[in-house]
């Protein structure tokens, strides 16, 4: 084999009580990435389609983690990539995750010892550390393993997949405006009350206990956020109003997609979901606001060969 295209899934991370441990992955859009393998060591990016971003390898999301894959296995060959972004740069749905998911699972394929999908996850966090500043895995784990994924642990790293319920769907809503992850991760305090954090870590397990006993009352009454929210909400244009009209609507729960700005709306059922990507559109519509909706169930498939 000497060249493979891989789909890695667009996600929501942090799912509002699991900042930098908790996200889920969404079905029909990703970003889309051809490798081919050469005999030259490292990683050199040929092409980006769909968006205005760097080709030098140490400043691509997807050059520094399929680098560091790369090194860390001391391995005598190389690739040329070239990437397809289906997900909007900023846009809050793991943008950056996927091309570091979509190279790391890529170059999985032609090891004769294939690593783990938590050891890829390990690696293709080198490369959120170019977008985000910071490593933290909540975007590249759903997309690589699909689903809900919970890291309990960056040292020792882990990740735990979790179950999601059939009727599990999610309304993805984008206005059209850029937050830069950094930026976002800027503003928020070094230290949190103790009353806040014992409430986010009752959320947090609570979503957990949801998921896996499909109590949905459980799962719309856990997925708040105290800590982060609160201080990110300023980032994005109504957004108090645009919650109130989500929960009025019959939203299990609402809140920002990673760090904006997209926002999520978890439902039951498909039918509740379409419904209320129509309010939420129709309502960032009517404020002059150019914004995209979209619906899909809580995905259980990650990254693939296409």
């Amino acid at each position: 084999m000497k060249e493979i295209t891989v789909f890695a899934p667009a996600t929501v991370a942090n799912v509002s009580c699991g900042f930098d441990v908790l996200g889920f992955a969404i079905d029909g859009i990703g970003d889309t990435m051809t490798l081919k393998k050469v005999s030259e060591k490292g990683i050199t990016i040929i092409a980006i389609e769909g968006a205005d971003l760097s080709l030098e390898t140490k400043k691509n999301v997807a050059g520094v983690a399929g680098l560091a894959m790369l090194e860390a296995l001391n391995a005598d060959f190389g690739f040329e990539i070239s990437i397809k972004k289906g997900i909007p740069l900023g846009s809050g749905i793991g943008g950056s995750a996927a091309s570091a998911a979509a190279v790391v699972f890529g170059i999985n394929q032609f090891l004769d010892e294939p690593l783990s999908l938590q050891e890829l996850a390990y690696f293709g966090m080198k490369g959120e550390a170019v977008a985000s500043g910071n490593e933290h895995a909540d975007n590249v784990a759903p997309s690589l393993f699909g689903g809900f994924t919970l890291i309990p642990g960056y040292d020792p790293f882990e990740v735990i997949s979790l179950p999601v319920p059939s009727e599990l769907y999610v309304t993805i809503i984008h206005p059209h405006i850029e937050i830069k992850t950094k930026e976002a991760r800027e503003i928020l305090p070094k230290y949190v009350s103790l009353k806040d954090a014992i409430t986010q870590s009752g959320n947090l397990a609570g979503l957990i206990s949801g998921l896996y006993t499909d109590n949905y009352e459980l799962i719309s009454r856990s997925v708040r956020d105290v800590l982060i929210e609160p201080h990110r909400k300023q980032l994005l244009p109504h957004f108090d109003s645009v919650k109130e009209l989500a929960l009025t609507n019959g939203a299990l729960a609402f809140g920002i997609s990673g760090s904006g700005p997209s926002m999520f709306a978890l439902c039951r059922g498909e039918l509740k979901a379409l419904e209320l990507e129509q309010h939420l559109t129709q309502f960032y519509q009517r404020k002059g606001l150019e914004i995209d909706g979209y619906v899909s169930k809580v995905s259980r498939n990650g990254s693939r060969i296409l």
